[in-house]
């Protein structure tokens, strides 16, 4: 192990995502709250995570689970009050932990003040912190859809006017290009940054330059000069970590998000290998195989294009997606393999990794019936194909593999009633493979998905390479083996995956033979050669 160069702090750090509602609830009401979270932090100090995002905990009507916010300085009485949020902040810093929460600054609620002033009238001065058009009640002024289904566009009868919402009907979206507004936004940032947060996450902060009249939602053509305003009033003023969440980011775009010179984030969420098991130019409910060689390619040019000049963040799983060991891994016979796999091959990689709750311990997708779902975007596109006249089977297969409340079902904690969730109803019904699948029988068994992450996260603060090392794809058009090396500073890292269900025999051994194997998820193998289901080794050398 080298002494480390001087780098930001997160650059060497791992965040775990708690989805507060799922997590752990502490009143016995079904609902996971901020006391909640404070009763897990030895569990998370134990696994060794730097920071915690919070999904969103602020006021909200929860009309989209927290990502409608009708007050951005109150905490929503479902998860607690302002005091608990404080004692939080206070709780986890003693754990040696850092909160981030989720700004959502591209829309409001409907029920936010600053929108219902905005439908008093016209010349009402917020009325400009919104997006609004003319038309009349049979006419929007265009053809552009929600992404939960329906149009964009809403109609207030009042004051003769539609706004605009890419996301809810209740959740219109935000005037960036209002002054006002942008200073009313950095004066509740910077509120914030003064309880003493360590970071943030922004929503779909990709979308607050849209000019809905051409039809642009993402990366507007004063996107850029936002951020870099909002970043100079705020995150500037404090070492944080931020990331943009961006649905539309390329390698370019992500090196001007996540710039050395911290002019706008840490870093970015980009989506593009999340999108490869969906038929192309079609909806992610449009099932399709994952194509290995074009997910290897994608992370490959992540990895090298963002090298010194911008920094990556490693997710395979949060609150909007399905569980990766059930997507892209075996949830039956090859569950723990598979998981330990997957993330053997994320954690090798050069970023920051993000953990969401429950992947850790490798827990799974859903089979629920239709009732039993809460997630609007799914209860929408259920109704909306069987108006168009798809078969409720294909539906069911659509929603089993990628409804967002695969991500969102209460986290497993033991075998008691409701996995130890709460002593009461839970708002969303626990998977039912919870005795099997849970977090305290994983921390008595060093063998178990808990301890690998427990061991990468190790790996990532002990050796210089996890954050520094350039990035090499190897064996690019193997069909079973994702392999490659880092390397930096006389530390070279091989991290080689079999991302498949069956046996493969690996022709590049010599290059690792008498090297440290720093993490296998299977017991010695006789003939290093063979890499069994899914089995995953890291091997270093230093000189």
């Amino acid at each position: 192990m080298r002494e480390g160069k001087n780098c930001p702090w997160w650059k060497k750090s791992v965040v775990y995502q708690v989805y507060p509602r799922s997590f752990q609830d502490s009143n016995g009401d079904g609902i996971g709250d901020l006391n909640g979270i404070i009763q897990r932090l030895d569990y998370l100090q134990e696994l060794g995570i730097d920071a915690i995002w919070l999904s969103p905990v602020c006021k909200s009507p929860q009309d989209d689970n927290g990502y409608d916010i009708s007050d951005y300085q109150d905490i929503d009485p479902m998860f607690g009050t302002l005091q608990d949020m404080e004692r939080l902040i206070e709780e986890a810093n003693k754990h040696h932990i850092k909160i981030m929460i989720d700004l959502v600054l591209n829309h409001s609620s409907d029920e936010h003040p600053w929108f219902l002033e905005a439908k008093k009238g016209r010349e009402n001065p917020y009325h400009d912190y919104y997006v609004w058009r003319d038309g009349t009640e049979e006419t929007p002024p265009n053809d552009m859809r929600a992404a939960f289904g329906g149009s964009a566009w809403e109609w207030v009868p009042e004051i003769e006017q539609y706004y605009f919402h890419q996301f809810s009907v209740k959740q219109p979206d935000l005037n960036w290009e209002n002054p006002k507004l942008r200073q009313e936004i950095y004066e509740m940032i910077n509120w914030w940054m003064q309880k003493g947060v360590g970071g943030f996450r922004l929503d779909v902060i990709d979308q607050i330059a849209k000019e809905p009249d051409q039809k642009i939602t993402q990366n507007g053509p004063r996107l850029h000069e936002f951020i870099q305003e909002l970043s100079r009033e705020t995150f500037q003023k404090g070492d944080l970590i931020t990331v943009g969440e961006a649905w539309g980011a390329t390698t370019e775009i992500a090196k001007l998000y996540s710039n050395p010179d911290g002019s706008e984030f840490s870093m970015v969420f980009q989506f593009e290998h999340i999108g490869l098991d969906q038929q192309e130019g079609k909806e992610k409910w449009d099932l399709a195989p994952l194509p290995f060689l074009k997910l290897k390619k994608i992370l490959e040019r992540w990895q090298k294009e963002l090298f010194q000049c911008g920094w990556n963040s490693l997710f395979w799983n949060n609150h909007d997606l399905p569980r990766i060991v059930s997507r892209w891994g075996n949830d039956k016979e090859y569950r723990t393999e598979s998981a330990k796999m997957l993330a053997v091959l994320l954690h090798g990689m050069q970023g920051t990794p993000y953990i969401y709750q429950g992947e850790e311990i490798g827990m799974t997708n859903v089979k629920y019936a239709m009732e039993d779902y809460r997630d609007i975007e799914t209860l929408n596109m259920y109704q909306e194909r069987l108006e168009q006249g798809y078969e409720e089977s294909d539906i069911m297969t659509s929603i089993y593999a990628k409804s967002r409340d695969n991500a969102r079902t209460p986290m497993q904690w033991n075998d008691s009633l409701n996995a130890g969730f709460t002593e009461g109803m839970p708002w969303m019904k626990v998977n039912p493979n919870y005795k099997e699948i849970n977090a305290e029988s994983q921390r008595t068994d060093p063998d178990s998905i808990f301890y690998c992450y427990k061991t990468l996260i190790q790996l990532r603060k002990k050796y210089e390479v996890f954050a520094e090392g350039a990035f090499e794809l190897l064996m690019p058009e193997h069909n079973q083996f994702f392999a490659y090396t880092r390397e930096s500073q006389g530390e070279k890292l091989y991290v080689i995956c079999n991302f498949s269900e069956k046996e493969a025999v690996c022709s590049l051994e010599e290059n690792w033979k008498n090297m440290q194997i720093l993490y296998s998820n299977y017991p010695e193998s006789v003939d290093e050669k063979i890499y069994r289901p899914y089995e995953a080794r890291m091997y270093l050398r230093c000189q």
